[in-house]
Order: C-alpha cells, then sequence, then structure tokens
C-alpha cells in the first residue's frame, strides 16, 4: 500500500525567485480584460505563476499591481509573473498578434471548441478572460483566432473568472507538454 505524507516547502523543489525570472517558461500568455475584484487578478497572478506561463497582460480598467488587494491572493506571483498593461484592449490584441500569439477566448459562445483541444499548432497562445459578469463579449470575441470553452454540467452557466483560467491554463500547458 502506497504511504503518502505531505512535503515540506523546503522539498518541493521549487525555484528561487532569480532562477524562475531565468526559467524557460510555456508558451502561453493571459490577458485579464475588464476584471472587477482584485481578489480575482490576485488569484490569476499566482496561477500563472504556478503553470510557469510567459506572461499576463492587463487591459481596460482592470487593476494593476501594487494593490494590497491583489497581494493578498497573489502572495508574491505579482514580482514573479511579468505582466504589462495597455488601457485598450484591441491595442493588447494587435501587439500580440504582431509577437506571433494565437489569439483565444475562454468564453461559452457559438462556434466555441473544447479547451481539450488546443494542439501544437495553437502554440503560442493568448487567452483572454473577461468580466465576471459580462464575460468577454462579442467586440473583443470577433479579434479571437477562436473561441475555447469549458463545458458547464450544473444550474450555473459559468465559473469564477480565476477558476476558469486556472482551469485552462493548466490544460494549455498539459496540451504543449504533452505535444512538443
Amino acid at each position: 500500500m502506497a504511504v503518502f505524507r505531505q512535503l515540506a516547502g523546503d522539498e518541493m523543489g521549487r525555484l528561487a525567485p532569480d532562477a524562475y525570472t531565468n526559467s524557460v517558461r510555456h508558451p502561453v500568455t493571459l490577458m485579464l480584460h475588464n476584471i472587477r475584484s482584485m481578489w480575482n487578478v490576485g488569484a490569476m497572478f499566482r496561477t500563472a505563476d504556478a503553470a510557469g506561463i510567459d506572461e499576463i497582460v492587463i487591459t481596460g480598467y482592470t487593476a494593476t499591481p501594487p494593490r494590497k488587494e491583489i497581494e493578498k491572493t497573489a502572495l508574491g506571483a505579482q514580482e514573479s509573473v511579468p505582466w504589462r498593461h495597455f488601457a485598450d484592449p484591441v491595442e493588447a490584441i494587435a501587439a500580440l498578434k504582431e509577437e506571433g500569439k494565437k489569439i483565444f477566448g475562454l468564453e461559452i459562445a457559438e462556434n466555441s471548441r473544447a479547451y481539450t483541444s488546443l494542439t501544437p499548432y495553437d502554440f503560442p497562445l493568448a487567452l483572454i478572460v473577461g468580466n465576471e459578469v459580462e464575460g468577454i463579449g462579442d467586440a473583443l470575441l470577433g479579434h479571437c483566432d477562436g473561441v475555447i470553452e469549458i463545458p458547464q454540467y450544473g444550474v450555473k452557466h459559468s465559473l469564477n473568472v480565476a477558476v476558469a483560467a486556472g482551469v485552462a491554463l493548466f490544460e494549455c500547458v498539459r496540451a504543449f507538454r504533452e505535444n512538443r
């Protein structure tokens, strides 16, 4: 029978902050558009760090670090994950496309595909998550190369944006690592 024991922090093989800064990351960018909750922003920074993605792009009225509300849930990830801000999300998308990234919205939408359907052809990619109530919106979806969707099986038809971003980011990482 297997024996399980929780690992202590120094047993986890974590990278030191300077080593993480110089490490090779997964070719995924997370774009946060019009996120209302700074706690959600912080949670997504923490998830981005755990997933080892390239960066976060912040657009619209989404709050940027330093903010105590972001720091509370990011637990320092706002320092380890590179990020940049664009007031205009369309400008951000244009810059990301110019860098060679395919743009995917994470949304329940017509003609979306399963979040588990990513292929090597989809990388490098930028994943857009939107407002907690309004989502991404048709205007921004019109600039996307594709839309991926997490199936919903219950009464509610959405996940918390930080939870949805976590599910999708780790699937992006899995798809990339499995097919490289």
